[in-house]
This record gives C-alpha cells, sequence and structure tokens, in this order.
C-alpha cells in the first residue's frame, strides 16, 4: 500500500479559502494570507494547488509568494521577533540589536531556532520611527530598545 504525499486537511483547508474568494478580482494576495494565517506558512503544495485553482502558472504563484516578506515557506517559530532597520531605527541602533539577536539565538533574519521557539525578521519599518530602535515581538510593538532589553525579551520567549 502507497501513501499519498498530499496532505489531505490541509489540500482541503486551501481549497475552503479558494472557493470563499471565489467572484473576487485578484483574489492571489487575499488567498495566500489566509492560507498563512489558517496554516502559518504557505507551504510547498499549496503554491501547485493555488496555481491549478485559480487558473494561474506556478511562477506566477511562487513570485507572488517570494517576493513579499511577509509571506513564509516554513512554519515561525512559537514567538516571532521583527527587528525594524529602517533608516530611524538603523540610527538609533539597530545593528547592535540584530547583532545581539543573533548572538543569543545562535541564527541570521530569516531563521527560526532549532527547537522551533523564536523566529527572528528584519523589517523595514513597524510604524514606530519617534521610538526606535523598535522591535515586534508576536505583533506588540517595543520603542526604545536596547541590546540588553531585547536579550531579556529574547530569554522570556526562548524559556517559554
Amino acid at each position: 500500500m502507497t501513501t499519498s504525499v498530499r496532505d489531505v486537511p490541509t489540500e482541503a483547508t486551501i481549497s475552503a479559502i479558494v472557493a470563499a474568494h471565489r467572484g473576487q478580482r485578484g483574489p492571489l494576495l487575499a488567498i495566500l494570507h489566509a492560507v498563512q494565517a489558517e496554516l502559518g506558512h504557505v507551504p510547498d503544495e499549496a503554491i501547485a494547488q493555488l496555481a491549478r485553482e485559480l487558473n494561474l502558472s506556478r511562477a506566477d504563484v511562487h513570485g507572488v509568494v517570494s517576493f513579499y516578506h511577509d509571506f513564509r515557506r516554513e512554519p515561525a517559530g512559537r514567538t516571532t521577533v521583527r527587528i525594524c532597520r529602517a533608516e530611524a531605527c538603523q540610527a538609533l541602533g539597530a545593528d547592535a540589536l540584530m547583532a545581539r539577536a543573533r548572538e543569543r539565538l545562535g541564527i541570521p533574519p530569516g531563521d527560526t531556532t532549532v527547537d522551533g521557539a523564536v523566529t527572528v525578521e528584519q523589517v523595514f519599518c513597524l510604524g514606530n520611527c519617534a521610538l526606535g530602535p523598535s522591535v515586534q515581538i508576536d505583533g506588540t510593538v517595543h520603542g526604545r530598545m536596547s541590546p540588553d532589553r531585547l536579550h531579556a525579551l529574547l530569554d522570556e520567549a526562548v524559556s517559554s
């Protein structure tokens, strides 16, 4: 007996999301956001299925997923840390924050710790320029961040 490599619940979930957006003009972005919200990322198998269901090429779907930094190809960690690298935060020490995150977690931006605890991402504006440098941890923005304060927040994230 052979097992199918398709994940039927994932396939059904994606089909339901596509069905919910039928009739909309250019629904790909909305569908991709919904897939990521539901599954935590946009898996490879979703690209082929979305191409089929939306009558697009795989290259079209892949191009959108790879162009926008908000779409993940792999699941994120239990905690997501986004470090702002825009000009205002850069001028106020974002490089030191990124260095501290790399030192504490042992991963570069865009990666997740081996234990799946933390994903670190660099972003290019959190809209908190007056209080830079800023980081966002699981959706909560923290301003005037110092490397030591970030280290303490990362310790919390790793231990939870």
